[in-house]
């Protein structure tokens, strides 16, 4: 298996495996029956040797608890590539679910513009969290978190696409740029001037974050 990325998701092969960060008391709500049947995401962290920074969520939104597993536990791995390969391969399994939830129905209008890009992407956060397990953690409120992963520097013409697709998408869209050694948001990039660099080791401020990943 590959190693994890931030933002895949992955199926644990034992609940008991996950590990809460010390700074973390392991919430009520995390039970091991969650465990067993919801994915965790790897998250922009440093762990120890043979274990993977990773998060938990719940049913709602502020149901989060950070914490770490061995390499060894990980029985699946799904990749937001992934997610948008199945979305493009079979866009009708989606369309009931389309018509109650807009950021299901943003994915299925921006799938194929993305696509045109040439550009690797995926849904991410709570909608890709839905793709992956079904679990019912997605409202009518609910945003569309995409990740592009762009280890060298996105075009211009590619930049704009991707600034138009958040303006005009039917619910809020927050596109979030890969490097490799960091992520950053596209609008805070496209607005001009230092941008946050979310890496392993926290949040930098840079001018240019693939010249951070070059220097990393």
């Amino acid at each position: 298996m590959a190693s994890p990325h931030p933002h895949d998701l992955l199926f644990l092969r034992r609940a008991e495996a996950f590990e809460a960060c010390a700074c973390n008391a392991r919430p009520g709500w995390l039970e091991t029956a969650w465990l067993a049947q919801a994915p965790v995401v790897v998250r922009r962290a440093l762990a120890g040797d043979g274990r993977v920074p990773i998060g938990v969520r719940g049913l709602e939104r502020n149901q989060r608890c950070a914490g770490s597993i061995p390499v060894g536990e990980v029985a699946r791995r799904i990749t937001p590539q992934d997610l948008a390969r199945a979305v493009r391969q079979a866009p009708e399994r989606l369309e009931a679910d389309a018509a109650a939830l807009p950021c299901i129905a943003a994915l299925l209008a921006l799938a194929p513009r993305l696509q045109d890009l040439g550009l690797a992407w995926g849904p991410a956060g709570g909608v890709g969290f839905w793709l992956a397990s079904r679990l019912p953690v997605l409202r009518p409120t609910s945003d569309l978190d995409l990740l592009v992963r762009a280890p060298q520097p996105l075009a211009p013409a590619q930049l704009a696409a991707l600034c138009a697709l958040q303006a005009y998408a039917g619910c809020c869209v927050d596109i979030q740029i890969d490097t490799g050694a960091g992520g950053f948001a596209l609008m805070e990039f496209a607005r001009g001037g230092k941008v946050m660099l979310k890496t392993d080791a926290g949040p930098v401020l840079v001018n240019d974050p693939w010249q951070r990943r070059e220097a990393a």
